[in-house]
């Protein structure tokens, strides 16, 4: 006979370094952030290692450790620095948190806002079933 064991989920916070007790879990997920930009620069553009260093002016094992989310050696204003040195604009927006929500440090990515968008205004493609004729279905894209 199988034994069945009971599992407690508990819903995260949004942070997983808060979930896990971290000091400055704020910090450590912004990092990991801009870690996750860096690496998807890196990768994007086919740079080994080594010449991402040359770009970053680290060494090639800092960078496989970056590649690998290990941004514990880094501040973020040393992340900020490959970001910028990769040619990218790193903006810093401060403003009053509304009064019914505490403060927060996020990161705003306008990659993944735009994709955000793009998959919001993405529309079903039309099918028979859904009202089309099937006349429809062969001129659509052209003019009549």
């Amino acid at each position: 006979m199988k034994k069945t064991t009971s599992v407690e989920i508990t819903e995260g916070s949004g942070n997983i370094f808060a979930d896990l007790g971290f000091s400055n879990p704020e910090r450590e997920q912004l990092k990991a952030r801009l870690t996750l930009q860096i690496y998807r620069l890196i990768k994007d553009r086919g740079l080994t290692q080594a010449k991402a260093g040359e770009i970053l002016r680290i060494k090639q094992p800092h960078v496989s450790s970056l590649m690998r989310g290990q941004s514990g050696n880094f501040s973020v204003e040393r992340l900020m620095d490959f970001l910028t040195a990769l040619g990218q604009d790193v903006d810093i927006t401060v403003q009053p948190a509304p009064v019914d929500r505490e403060a927060r440090v996020r990161l705003f990515d306008q990659a993944i806002e735009r994709q955000r968008k793009r998959d919001l205004a993405r529309k079903p493609k039309p099918t028979r079933d859904r009202g089309w004729k099937r006349e429809d279905l062969y001129t659509r894209g052209r003019s009549r």
